[in-house]
């Protein structure tokens, strides 16, 4: 827990409750498996992208972006917050391209977001970030999605080159223009000409150039679009299968939303002492055969993971 908001998970369920528990109609969220314009467009609507992905925690601060510009005169005409707390980044990122859509006239926000929009609507990013992160509202639908967890760190440090660290933007079209909206940058990150229509051709080599700066074995980056609900296509075209299939989504994630709320550690405790219990009454060294196996398989997934790049801890700034 960091100043009273938990890490969430880069879900499309997730997000997708998420949404709708504040109060949003008409909204999902896709997993994209592809750096692909056309797999893009068969979501279309796309109102825009959430991108996760590891920060460079040693890298140091610059007074140009690296890619793209910066566009001091837009934080004054869209929704454009500072990040000013650990672990609100997700939501942040959501929440950028949710009230600049809604100010497009594209998406139904609903009355509490709508309110909130307006409250903030002349407010300098430093002041609406704090606004956010001190929504009630916002922070305990935020928080509903967080991972059960017994244990809780309550300390707080600044980050260091060698902690694993991640962080959520949000790309979005804005006005004829695509934006880069990141909280923990001074302001808008303008990507050029762009209209509704061109994003998901526009978006592309954004991200391809985003990612080409990591090195080629790094993997662990996560895209999210905010689409229109598929469901609402399925009943438009009287695609019955398609219907079929996104509401069988819904039930899948409604129930592992269901499965992140419980603490499952006393649980696993009673049914490993109930195996450590059994192998001891097996006797004929059998239990101690069972935990070198286990240490052997342990050791070998960790090499793997290390192959891959994949770190041991991970956290959300």
């Amino acid at each position: 827990m960091s100043g009273g908001w938990n890490t969430i998970e880069s879900d499309a369920g997730v997000f997708t409750y998420l949404v709708d528990n504040l109060g949003v109609k008409d909204v999902q969220f896709e997993e994209l498996i592809a750096l692909d314009a056309d797999y893009l467009k068969q979501q279309n609507p796309v109102y825009g992208v959430i991108f996760l992905f590891k920060y460079p925690t040693g890298e140091t601060s610059t007074d140009v972006p690296k890619d793209g510009t910066f566009d001091h005169a837009a934080a004054d005409d869209l929704f454009f917050a500072a990040q000013t707390i650990q672990n609100a980044c997700g939501t942040q990122a959501l929440l950028s391209v949710l009230l600049n859509q809604s100010g497009e006239g594209r998406v139904d926000v609903g009355d509490k977001l709508r309110e909130f929009a307006d409250f903030t609507n002349r407010f300098p990013a430093e002041l609406r970030g704090e606004a956010l992160s001190n929504s009630e509202l916002i922070r305990d639908v935020h928080n509903s999605f967080a991972r059960a967890s017994p244990f809780i760190d309550e300390t707080q440090r600044t980050a260091t080159s060698d902690d694993e660290v991640y962080h959520f933007i949000a790309y979005t079209p804005i006005n004829g223009t695509l934006f880069e909206l990141d909280g923990l940058q001074p302001f808008p990150i303008s990507h050029g000409p762009c209209s509704f229509p061109e994003f998901p051709e526009k978006i592309i080599p954004v991200l391809q150039r985003r990612i080409g700066r990591y090195p080629a074995n790094e993997i662990r980056f996560n895209l999210l679009a905010m689409v229109r609900d598929l469901r609402i296509r399925a009943r438009d075209e009287g695609d019955q299968e398609m219907l079929w299939r996104e509401e069988r989504k819904r039930r899948e994630w409604q129930w592992e939303n269901a499965l992140r709320r419980h603490n499952f550690v006393g649980f696993v405790s009673e049914v490993l002492k109930g195996v450590v219990r059994a192998k001891v009454k097996e006797g004929g060294g059998s239990y101690e055969r069972w935990v070198e196996e286990g240490v052997k398989r342990t050791r070998t997934r960790l090499e793997e993971r290390s192959k891959k790049g994949g770190g041991e801890t991970d956290e959300d700034i």
